[in-house]
């Protein structure tokens, strides 16, 4: 028996799991403007008006989409436990998967720009957004993109929470995801984020930790490619602090194919772990310099970053001395060339790792770069979710 039903009274069906797998299989079709469910009931009494038995103990209802934009949100190990589609690296995917999510980030963008507001894909649900670190960009980008697909994302400060110190993480992963759809953490430690990927029984997306910031070079990939045209062969030259964010380049790098150079004081190159890991997958030329002039020559993309980040502002003085000849200035653009574009994570530090000017000027693509982390963020969000 095929009965058609409106997806409220679905999303009801299915969150009262009384039927067994058994006797119930569900399927759906989709675009950007609709979703049509389909509902079989499959007896396995040989009498067609036999009622459905209930099993004892609830069980989850088999369910399967068929889109040309879906696919499943869950994969499933060998022992049968559902894994929830965790966006914490960017070398968690291989090339295709990154470029499907970037294909997708300008495909909902180009909807959003073009003001139609039919398209929530998140109606109904909700995403917990976890700061121990406070930031604009992060809060204002997540909560903007999920609010204007259709959802309602939950503020979660550093004094809600304190995770790990007033209530330990496996605990927080599992009571959030009681309540929600999806969860983001912008956090200190790296192994947090892992933690929280590890209890959780929903997606986790990573909207930084100290070691990486996968959001961010997402972003910065697809502003490379409205702009370049691809980003596959350019060369891109970080000039500053080996940080969280020349982490996440390596690891794009290890899966897309470019030229990556890092330039940077001596003792302050990024994680020798993760730049042997960039090398050994032999995707793309990986260069870690101390010398910022000849870094730039040829350079596509021109990035930097402030020099002591969040947690470091008592080096700042130490840094600003050690940093001397790494500003981003009007004669290190000059030296990468006129077509180089000029890109920063922000926020920048005006006359400190970069001068007025080069933030100002006609090549800088920073603020659009800012806008792309909404965009990015939404197709992460609808790829984890399976939408």
């Amino acid at each position: 028996m095929v009965v058609s039903l409106p997806p409220k009274t679905m999303a009801a069906i299915l969150s009262q799991s009384y039927l067994s797998s058994d006797s119930v299989s569900f399927s759906s079709s989709s675009s950007l403007s609709d979703r049509n469910f389909r509902l079989s009931f499959r007896f396995s009494d040989n009498s067609a008006s036999s009622p459905v038995n209930l099993p004892s103990t609830r069980r989850p209802i088999s369910v399967q989409a068929s889109s040309a934009i879906s696919s499943p949100p869950y994969s499933v190990d060998g022992k049968g436990k559902t894994e929830p589609r965790d966006f914490l690296h960017i070398s968690d995917f291989d090339k295709a998967t990154i470029l499907k999510i970037l294909d997708r980030a300008k495909e909902v963008k180009a909807l959003i720009k073009s003001g139609d507001r039919s398209y929530l894909p998140f109606k109904g649900k909700t995403m917990a957004m976890i700061f121990a670190k406070p930031s604009m960009r992060t809060r204002v980008s997540f909560e903007t993109g999920f609010f204007l697909l259709g959802g309602h994302a939950l503020y979660l400060g550093p004094d809600d929470i304190q995770m790990g110190k007033r209530e330990e993480t496996r605990d927080v992963a599992r009571v959030l995801s009681r309540y929600n759809d999806v969860i983001m953490a912008r956090l200190f430690a790296h192994q947090d984020i892992l933690d929280l990927a590890k209890y959780a029984t929903v997606p986790v997306i990573n909207g930084l930790t100290d070691y990486n910031h996968p959001c961010q070079i997402m972003a910065d990939a697809l502003t490379i490619i409205e702009h370049i045209g691809q980003l596959e062969g350019t060369k891109v030259v970080y000039v500053g602090d080996g940080n969280n964010i020349v982490h996440s380049w390596l690891l794009l790098a290890s899966v897309i194919p470019f030229h990556f150079v890092c330039t940077c004081p001596k003792d302050f190159e990024p994680d020798q772990k993760t730049v042997e890991k960039a090398r050994r997958a032999g995707i793309s030329k990986i260069e870690i310099t101390n010398d910022p002039k000849e870094a730039v020559r040829g350079a596509d993309v021109v990035y930097s970053d402030v020099w002591a980040s969040m947690g470091q502002k008592e080096e700042a003085s130490y840094r600003r001395q050690v940093f001397q000849g790494f500003q981003v200035d009007k004669a290190l653009m000059q030296l990468a060339g006129p077509k180089a574009y000029f890109m920063h994570c922000l926020p920048a530090e005006r006359g400190v790792e970069v001068t007025d000017e080069v933030i100002e000027a006609p090549n800088s693509i920073v603020f659009p770069q800012a806008e792309n982390r909404m965009h990015a963020q939404n197709a992460i969000m609808l790829h984890a979710l399976g939408l």
